[in-house]
């Protein structure tokens, strides 16, 4: 699964948020004693063996009516009974089936489980089947989701009486955690697999997917018809999944699988631009793993309203309709979320699907091989610079969390399973596994992943046949990685200072370990730059103050510690801005670069570090590119009048469309008249990102040029042109402009409410129509309230009351009394 949560409401929100955190550090957090309890691995009494089920679907009450047939066996010690996770269903019928013939059972139901008593005891070399006759009402359970995943109710109606304008009727399912159990009766954990089959009852007009492959379709007398899904090798019960509604198909293969995408009829054109890659990425992921594809089939198909970011359903991925996008919108998404999240559902179809963690405590297993094989594929299809910006920007989301730094990548303590879905999992497991595969060489790394998966085919797997498998690929012993980086909490916090003695010619490197706690083991690189050329010293830091010694005939120009810029620590390091210049001409990553534009761009009356801003402007790396063009400072004269050429040459002709819209964005703050036909002519671009930007900067030249000129491009803008007109309008537009942007602003993601709340609340503060501002005031206010719990509230209360004080100048009582209610309500 890929969460959106951490990219949207964790950096967003809480950059909005950025002094709650202090403010509700009140009083120390009582210790929750369900954080006492030791989270075993479920115990397998009954093994499920196969899953059928026959579903048709009631729209008007939201339910589904279901008959299954689940075959079971013991799984080591005989039985007589049988307990199903079931969550709010009617049970109208359990029997136990022999001979094709149905003979009731007794059984209890407490609205969770089953308690089955069956016909006899059985023994683990003999199975029986259960028929269950039974109703599915989601939308009357109570249940709760999570950050990462919002809702918990497994199944799904969306605008199921079509009477949502401009949303498809769709029925889709979400099973990850336990959740499958709420559609069908089932032992929802994630150390069972199952065959299964599927029989859907469907509209004749609609199209359906499920696991495995399309076994048989027959139209019914009624205008239904059934469609019957076979899913013939084992998986888990939370990777099954049911999608019903109107999707265009557009199919491919790889190796004479198909390989197909299910979007709505409105962006099927796109189909290819959006998804096309996938067999790409099939034949890379199968070769460097030495498995192929294990399953029949994969499909991907975009549903509304989904409750996270994506979900690896065994063959058939779900994701949200985020990664739908025109041709033009994919203009600028590069190697964006929607392209990211596509690859990282696609290895979870080897992690997490083929082998699946045996507990949600182990949920590295899954999660944090599909992190990294984000930057797996960076690395592959867009160089290495991707590849390292990618894993750095994981460590970032990771280190800027300091409230994860006393969890366990392998959990066996936490509240609620849910909490395991957070960044330490994913961004902090995807970087150790990044540091493992340095640590050993790239082929034992992917030997071990060969021999984990072939070893574990079909079944589970946990962190420790994790590691035995790469100490059996490499010779080496890894229980001292394990132990610090699995089953250990932390990160290592690292001060790093130098001393050079002219006298006896030696360079000494002093390492300081600062974190509380245990000290990290940490095998480094030391690239030494001396005499024109570079010595690699490798030296394990094994004690927290540990020193290296070294003579050089002369002094070096550098000295670069983690030289590979693999590890995961919080890093002082405390060279000279020359050091810094010289690393970014002469060291070769990404990283070392990044690290010194960075310290650049504190010091530009510096000549060196000016010498490093320009030089970067052209960067062979885009993103690096960008950070320097934000970092540029041009009221500097020096930077300007050097920089100024270069990010008119780059806003002209730079191939990369976010480069463009960089330059243009910096040049139109200088509000430089001459400037104004290299916007007008950006406006031509197919980029929304260039158009956005050029649209911005003339709005700083002229505001009200800028609104009338904005209104010819509302009804084709999308990501930053729409930002841009939004902006124009907030900042100088007038009533009549205001339904358009508080429209953008309710209706909007998060991402979007965030970017444009501070503009759309002075708007709401100044806007004629009393009724107007009032709307303006409740979305606001409701935006407070929704995410209230990540400590946005004390922001909102201050933006309302800002608007308040606009609106009491205009004389504007009844918005005063609105703003006064709703403050009352988030505080």
């Amino acid at each position: 699964m890929k969460t959106l949560y951490a990219a949207v409401l964790i950096s967003s929100i809480g950059a909005l948020a950025f002094n709650s955190a202090s403010a509700q550090q009140t009083a120390a957090p009582q210790e929750d004693p369900a954080m006492k309890i030791y989270r075993e691995t479920t115990p397998k009494i009954n093994d499920l063996v196969h899953t059928k089920l026959d579903v048709r679907f009631d729209y008007k009450k939201r339910y589904m009516y279901g008959k299954e047939w689940v075959t079971l066996k013991p799984h080591f010690y005989a039985t007589d009974s049988l307990h199903l996770d079931a969550q709010g269903m009617d049970i109208k019928n359990v029997s136990i089936v022999k001979a094709g013939k149905n003979t009731p059972l007794k059984f209890t139901y407490d609205s969770l489980t089953i308690a089955i008593k069956l016909d006899r005891v059985y023994h683990n070399n003999e199975s029986y089947t259960v028929y269950i006759d039974y109703t599915s009402k989601p939308n009357e359970l109570k249940a709760h989701g999570s950050a990462a995943i919002t809702d918990a109710k497994g199944l799904y109606f969306i605008n199921p009486d079509g009477t949502e304008k401009d949303k498809p009727t769709q029925i889709w399912t979400q099973g990850e955690t336990q959740s499958s159990s709420a559609w069908f009766p089932t032992i929802d954990k994630p150390n069972q697999k199952t065959t299964d089959e599927i029989s859907m009852t469907v509209p004749k007009k609609y199209v359906t997917l499920s696991n495995g492959r399309l076994a048989s379709q027959k139209l019914n007398a009624d205008g239904t018809r059934t469609d019957t899904w076979k899913m013939e090798l084992p998986h888990s019960p939370y990777l099954f999944m049911m999608a019903v509604g109107d999707f265009k198909i557009t199919k491919d293969t790889w190796k004479g699988k198909e390989v197909s995408y299910y979007l709505e009829p409105k962006y099927a054109p796109y189909a290819r631009d959006i998804f096309g890659f996938t067999p790409e990425v099939i034949d890379f992921y199968s070769k460097t793993l030495g498995v192929d594809y294990p399953w029949n089939k994969y499909s991907q198909i975009v549903v509304r309203d989904y409750v996270s970011g994506a979900m690896e359903n065994t063959s058939a991925t779900l994701h949200g309709d985020y990664v739908q996008a025109t041709k033009r919108e994919l203009i600028d998404a590069y190697y964006s979320q929607g392209r990211s999240t596509i690859v990282h559902e696609l290895f979870h179809q080897w992690f997490g699907d083929y082998v699946t963690a045996e507990s949600w405590s182990n949920l590295t297993v899954n999660e944090s091989f599909a992190d990294f094989s984000e930057t797996l594929w960076a690395e592959h299809k867009y160089g290495k610079d991707a590849g390292d910006a990618h894993i750095n920007g994981d460590r970032q989301q990771y280190l800027s969390q300091p409230n994860l730094k006393t969890k366990d990548l392998v959990r066996f303590h936490y509240t609620d399973k849910e909490e395991v879905f957070d960044a330490v999992t994913y961004q902090k497991g995807g970087s150790i596994l990044y540091m493992l595969r340095n640590y050993l060489g790239n082929a034992a790394f992917y030997k071990g992943l060969n021999i984990y998966l072939k070893t574990n085919a079909f079944k589970n797997g946990e962190a420790h046949q994790l590691r035995l498998a790469m100490e059996e690929a490499s010779g080496r012993d890894l229980n001292w990685f394990f132990n610090q980086w699995y089953f250990g909490a932390g990160h290592p916090i690292l001060n790093i200072t130098y001393k050079w003695d002219d006298a006896t010619k030696t360079q000494t490197v002093y390492l300081n370990q600062t974190q509380d706690g245990n000290v990290f083991i940490l095998p480094l690189a030391i690239d030494v730059y001396a005499g024109g050329k570079m010595d690699r010293r490798k030296f394990w830091m094994r004690n927290k103050v540990d020193s290296l010694v070294f003579h050089s005939a002369t002094k070096p120009s550098l000295v670069n510690v983690d030289g590979d810029k693999m590890l995961l620590a919080k890093k002082t390091d405390n060279k000279s801005l020359d050091e810094f210049v010289f690393q970014y001409f002469n060291a070769p990553l990404y990283l070392d670069r990044f690290e010194a534009i960075t310290a650049a761009a504190k010091q530009q009356s510096n000549a060196g570090a000016r010498k490093v801003i320009i030089a970067a402007l052209n960067d062979k790396y885009y993103e690096l590119q960008i950070k320097a063009i934000k970092a540029a400072d041009m009221t500097n004269d020096d930077v300007r009048n050097a920089a100024q050429p270069i990010l008119v040459k780059l806003a002209q002709t730079d191939p990369n469309t976010l480069v463009r819209a960089a330059a243009i964005s910096v040049l139109g703050k200088l509000k430089a008249s001459g400037l104004s036909n290299l916007f007008k002519e950006s406006l031509k671009s197919q980029s929304y990102a260039v158009q956005g930007a050029a649209l911005t900067a003339l709005s700083q030249l002229n505001p009200a040029d800028a609104v009338a000129l904005a209104k010819t491009y509302e009804k084709d803008s999308e990501g930053a042109l729409t930002q841009a007109i939004l902006m124009v309008y907030a900042t100088g537009g007038t009533d009549a402009q205001y339904d358009y942007v508080y429209n953008a602003f309710n209706e909007g993601a998060p991402q979007t409410q965030f970017n444009i709340m501070s503009k759309f609340a002075e708007f709401t503060g100044r806007v004629s129509d009393p009724a107007k501002a009032q709307k303006g005031i409740k979305a606001i206010a409701d935006f407070g309230v929704k995410y209230k719990k990540y400590g946005i509230a004390p922001q909102v209360v201050q933006i309302l009351n800002g608007v308040k004080e606009s609106r009491a100048k205009l004389n504007d009582t009844a918005s005063v009394a609105a703003i006064d209610k709703a403050v009352a309500e988030l505080k």
